[in-house]
Parts: C-alpha cells; structure tokens; sequence
C-alpha cells in the first residue's frame, strides 16, 4: 500500500527511459521503481492484480548494486514469465532483497505494450536518501 510521499516518475535520457522510485525506505523506493518501470510498458490502470506471479531473493554488496539486480531480475521474469506486475512487496536487510510480485499474463490488445525493456543499465544508477527524509532509486534502463 502506498503512503504519503510515495510515489514513481520517468525522466529523459535520450533514446532510453529513466526511472525514479521515492519511499520512505529504500524498500518502498524499490517498489515504486518497479512500477515505473511496468509503467514504460504499459499503463499502470489497465493492469489487473491476479496472482502472484513470483518471489525473488537478491543480495548484494551494495543498495546500488542492489537495485540494479532488483531491475535486471525484474526485466527477466517479465520477459520469460510472459507477465506484467503491478504490485510489489519489497523487504531490504543488510544488502539482502526479498520481493514478492503479482501482476497478469501480457494480453496485447488489453495492456497495448508500448517498449520492450532490454535491462537497467548504471546510468545515473543511485540510491540514496532524498531531501525530504525519505529514500530515492533511480536508473536509466535501455529499451
């Protein structure tokens, strides 16, 4: 569930898309950058939460890293699984991610797929805290 100060954007970055997730923990700045990234494929109202879809267990040696793995892991369980998730349940402790997602199968008439997201990528990869007390993860990701 989102709370007061929560919430995803784009930025430009030439040919590719940046995406910004702002929480008030690290962990909900990663659930709201993966809906802005679901959001570059499809819009956000269409999506239908059906199932969940899949659980994902990362560790890293930084937030940084972290979310890059988090965005790369999305990308491939997307694309092998067929499906677009629109919610997700994110918990961080010491470099250690576990996240669970739901979402639907793609249905092409339905969600009218803009982009096919290739992967994050580092550029202006960050997470860091954010001037109003909270957490912001960005990336650029290549389509």
């Amino acid at each position: 569930m989102m709370t007061v100060g929560e919430r995803w954007e784009h930025f430009e970055h030439g040919a590719d898309v940046g995406v910004r997730g702002i929480g008030a923990t690290p962990a909900a700045a990663f659930e709201q950058i993966a809906l802005a990234m679901t959001a570059i494929v499809t819009d956000l109202h269409v999506l239908e939460v059906l199932d969940q879809f899949a659980t994902i267990e990362l560790e890293a040696t930084s937030l940084d890293e972290l979310l890059f793995d988090w965005l790369d892991a999305l990308v491939f369980e997307m694309s092998t699984r067929a499906v677009l998730f629109a919610r997700f349940e994110v918990e961080i402790q010491d470099h250690r991610l576990r996240a669970r997602m739901w979402g639907a199968p793609v249905d092409r008439v339905r969600h009218e797929p803009a982009v096919e997201i290739k992967g994050p990528t580092y550029t202006q990869l960050r997470v860091a805290p954010d001037q109003a007390g909270g957490w912001l993860a960005q990336c650029v990701v290549d389509v």
